[in-house]
C-alpha cells in the first residue's frame, strides 16, 4: 500500500471535511499516480468527491463505521482486517484520506506521495509529519513549482516528495 496526500508546512490537510489547498497540479499527480489502481478511502472523503461518486478507472474501497452505508460503484468494508483482505498480494492500493484512514492504514504503507504545498491554513487534520518519523525517508523530491493564475490557490509553491518507509533490515 501506498499512501498519498497533499500537506500544507504544518501537515494540514483538511479543514470542515474539504482539502485546504486548491492545486491543479496536485490533482493531476493524484490522477496520475492512483489512475487504474484501487483507492481506499473514509466515507467522508468520498463525499467530498463531485457528487459523492466513487473514483472513475480505480477500484473504490471506502472503510466507514457505518453497518448501513451502500455505495453504487464501491465496495464498502467495515474494519482494517476487511481493507487487508480485500487486497489481493500484488494489488497497489492508495491510502486517499481521510485523517482517521490515514492513521489507521498508514503504518501498512511502504510509500507515500505527499504534495508539499508550501503555506499555512487553518486546519483540522493532520497528515503525520514524516520528517520527524525515524521510520520514513524521502526518496525523491521534484524541483519547487508554484500553483498558476487560475489554478487554484495561485502562488503558492509547492513539490512533490515521495517517502519511504526504511527497510530497518537494511539499516537504513
Amino acid at each position: 500500500m501506498k499512501a498519498i496526500v497533499a500537506v500544507c508546512d504544518d501537515w494540514g490537510i483538511g479543514a470542515n471535511g474539504d482539502m485546504v489547498v486548491s492545486n491543479r497540479a496536485d490533482m493531476r499527480h493524484f490522477v496520475s499516480c492512483t489512475k487504474g489502481h484501487t483507492v481506499i478511502m473514509g466515507r467522508k472523503t468520498l463525499e467530498s468527491f463531485p457528487g459523492a461518486r466513487p473514483l472513475k478507472d480505480r477500484r473504490n474501497i471506502v472503510l466507514t463505521r457505518d453497518p448501513l452505508f451502500l455505495c453504487r460503484g464501491a465496495e464498502v468494508v467495515h474494519t482494517i482486517e476487511e481493507v487487508l483482505a480485500a487486497l489481493e498480494p500484488s494489488e497497489l492500493a492508495w491510502v486517499v484520506g481521510g485523517g482517521k484512514v490515514y492513521e489507521q492504514l498508514l503504518p501498512y504503507c511502504c510509500e507515500a506521495e505527499v504534495t508539499r504545498n508550501h503555506c499555512l491554513r487553518n486546519s483540522d487534520t493532520y497528515f503525520p509529519n514524516l520528517d520527524e518519523d525515524p521510520a520514513w525517508v524521502v526518496v525523491s523530491r521534484s524541483e519547487t513549482q508554484q500553483v498558476a493564475e487560475g489554478e487554484g490557490d495561485a502562488g503558492v509553491s509547492f513539490e512533490f516528495a515521495t517517502y519511504r518507509r526504511r527497510d530497518e533490515r537494511a539499516g537504513e
